[in-house]
């Protein structure tokens, strides 16, 4: 199975009536976990990077790890996805590396802090939509925008999505795939209690879904936030304060109602953290790095198995279909070969 558009994968989820977690990756140990998760679930799995992580970590250190997932894993299927574009270079210089997916991420300006108005989101768009389908890659974007700041993006503020012009941002640029701003944030910190309609606007899913039946929707800052890891961390020496992230029955009401990539990220942080955390405490002469890595991403990997790839619906899709090649894909593309905005 090789590297997959996230068209082809968001397709097929849309057939089956699941949801596919979207993680993200910095390092070997985090891909390992995913990856390990995947074949264990049988699951198609979409692997990200945000444009910190491609910094931390280096553009080709991190497109040499997905070339190693894709030799040693060649029966799951992978997308290979840039979160959160902050221009339409950024996501270039991605699909020029070989992600077949990117997120241009037209709410916010380049600096990846300031809202920009409709008219700029749709023209940064548009142009990378231009240019990935070209390459039979594919796009995300994203309308409105999601609360809190993580790896230096966001505005801190959450904007919801407006469904009038969730349809006409659709129709103008041609996305594969629109990011939906529902009250949801970056970051551990999303809600102060369990949140409820009052937080939580679940029904601007259902009514976006209503008018775009054909398009895939994501959720963004859609980790849950497990107490049970928040007390693993602070029984070791963290002092996480008390929060509440998403529920996964909101989660699981958004995949009824077109939701079709979820993004994950800080429920493998926590993992990570309460694993090595108890290692360095139970075991303070502990200095080898493979010592406390190991339980970390033994962590990371039960998490995204049992409260992600299971409660999603991934597991055992992966072996569902025959991977489509890009350049299949981008035959499909340029003949509009589209029916009701689906593939033939």
């Amino acid at each position: 199975m090789a590297l997959v558009s996230l068209r082809q994968v968001l397709d097929e989820a849309t057939k089956g009536g699941y949801g596919v977690g979207a993680f993200h990756v910095n390092n070997m140990e985090q891909l390992q976990a995913i990856m390990e998760a995947a074949r264990k679930t049988k699951s198609p799995v979409i692997v990200q990077a945000s444009r910190g992580a491609r910094k931390y970590a280096n553009d080709r250190f991190l497109y040499h790890l997905m070339l190693a997932a894709e030799e040693l894993y060649p029966e799951i299927p992978i997308v290979l996805h840039q979160d959160h574009g902050n221009s339409p270079e950024t996501c270039i210089s991605a699909l020029d590396m070989g992600f077949t997916s990117a997120m241009m991420d037209g709410s916010l300006l380049e600096d990846g802090k300031t809202p920009s108005d409709f008219e700029y989101n749709v023209r940064v768009t548009k142009e990378v939509v231009g240019y990935a389908h070209a390459r039979g890659a594919s796009v995300e974007g994203e309308l409105g925008t999601i609360g809190g700041i993580e790896d230096e993006h966001g505005s801190g503020k959450s904007r919801l999505t407006d469904p009038d012009q969730a349809v006409e941002f659709v129709e103008r640029t041609g996305v594969d795939a629109l990011a939906v701003a529902i009250g949801t944030s970056h970051g551990a910190y999303k809600f102060t209690r369990k949140p409820d309609a009052t937080v939580l606007a679940m029904d601007l899913i259902v009514e976006i879904h209503k008018r775009l039946p054909n398009t895939h929707l994501v959720m963004h800052g859609s980790s849950s936030v497990p107490k049970e890891l928040q007390d693993i961390i602070n029984a070791y020496g963290g002092k996480l304060q008390p929060t509440w992230g998403v529920p996964i029955e909101e989660i699981q009401l958004g995949i009824q109602h077109g939701v079709r990539k979820v993004n994950v990220d800080t429920d493998s942080r926590l993992a990570i953290t309460g694993a090595i955390r108890k290692v360095f405490a139970e075991q303070p002469e502990e200095f080898d790095p493979r010592s406390y890595l190991k339980p970390a991403r033994e962590a990371m990997q039960e998490l995204v198995i049992e409260k992600r790839m299971v409660d999603f619906g991934q597991a055992g899709h992966a072996g569902d279909y025959d991977p489509i090649p890009l350049s299949e894909m981008v035959s499909n593309y340029s003949k509009k070969t589209m029916e009701n905005d689906k593939f033939k």
